[in-house]
């Protein structure tokens, strides 16, 4: 065997351990691209093309990336373990149940009775691992400002979205409790995140694009809220606005990204933009705004262009060897 060949195996035998839990996000990105694209096919009153072949690769993609992330945990379970145990990547472990409650809302017009079971699994699994991460970020050790980044919203985020789905299935008071879960500790994360954003150390280059996170609660929970309310009311108008601010702020530091070198947590930037976009498409079907059906539109041209990019970098990141490499 010659030295490429050998360096070739050896790349090989790591990418299996190294399989990192932020493949998920992949899978988020693409179904929150699903729901985008299925809000504008509503919203101009096209067929359900593009959404229905969006889901299509949506589902490929999760059964991809679960089949390996659980061949991992099966062969190399003290790699699972650690990282758990990582003070970042800890938080993308809801990524998971977030991805069964988002393609519970993509099936659920056009198949109930599969949105059903994946929102019941979806939600237990949601609970649990907020559970657990939280008793894990308070109890365990003790974590350093530089550990904080807006990745730790997702276990937030991923409880708002329980009511998306769940209010139409007709579990209110369930999704209820989520949402408030959900509502309460992004409040108190957004107190954390922002004071890490000021008074320390800029996040490192791989962490950057989770900023773009700071957009997907308030636009979720405005998407959640409709579903409970059924109305637009100053407090829906409150969230999706709040969103849009952070949109704003978040455009700020955009200039920083094509200097960064590319990893999976780039994929953070595609839900939070899929959230926005399909919060302002609701807004305008529930109040007739043009101006946000403008938005929303535009914000869907911004969305695939996100996506475009991302899929390409993956690509190209994979086809070198970037990923699933040891830190």
């Amino acid at each position: 065997m010659t030295s490429r060949e050998a360096a070739d195996a050896e790349g090989a035998a790591l990418r299996l351990p190294n399989y990192p839990i932020t493949f998920f996000a992949t899978v988020m990105g693409m179904l929150g691209l699903t729901l985008a694209l299925h809000a504008a096919e509503q919203a101009y009153g096209l067929a359900a093309g593009a959404s229905r072949l969006a889901l299509a690769v949506s589902v490929a993609l999760l059964l991809a990336v679960a089949a390996g992330y659980a061949l991992k945990a099966v062969r190399y379970p003290h790699e699972v373990q650690a990282e758990w145990n990582h003070p970042v990547r800890i938080a993308f472990f809801p990524t998971i149940s977030i991805s069964l409650l988002l393609l519970s809302v993509a099936t659920l017009g056009a198949w109930p009775g599969v949105a059903r079971p994946l929102w019941l699994v979806g939600t237990a699994l949601q609970g649990a691992l907020t559970l657990s991460v939280i008793a894990n970020w308070i109890g365990h050790r003790p974590f350093q400002p530089q550990h904080l980044s807006p990745a730790w919203f997702i276990p937030a985020v991923g409880n708002v979205i329980v009511p998306v789905a769940g209010a139409p299935l007709g579990h209110v008071e369930l999704s209820w409790l989520f949402f408030s879960l959900g509502l309460v500790f992004w409040l108190v994360l957004l107190t954390l995140v922002m004071n890490r954003l000021i008074f320390h150390d800029p996040l490192p280059g791989k962490l950057q694009p989770t900023l773009v996170i700071l957009i997907a609660p308030p636009a979720v929970a405005f998407l959640a809220y409709l579903r409970l309310e059924d109305q637009i009311d100053a407090f829906a108008r409150i969230l999706l606005n709040t969103g849009y601010v952070f949109f704003a702020i978040v455009a700020t530091q955009a200039r920083k990204l094509p200097r960064l070198p590319f990893a999976l947590s780039w994929w953070a930037l595609s839900f939070p933009m899929a959230a926005l976009t399909i919060a302002s498409f609701a807004f305008a079907a529930a109040t007739g705004s043009a101006a946000h059906l403008a938005i929303g539109t535009a914000l869907l041209a911004i969305l695939a262009a996100i996506m475009a990019m991302l899929v390409l970098r993956t690509v190209l990141a994979i086809r070198r060897r970037e990923i699933c490499q040891p830190e």
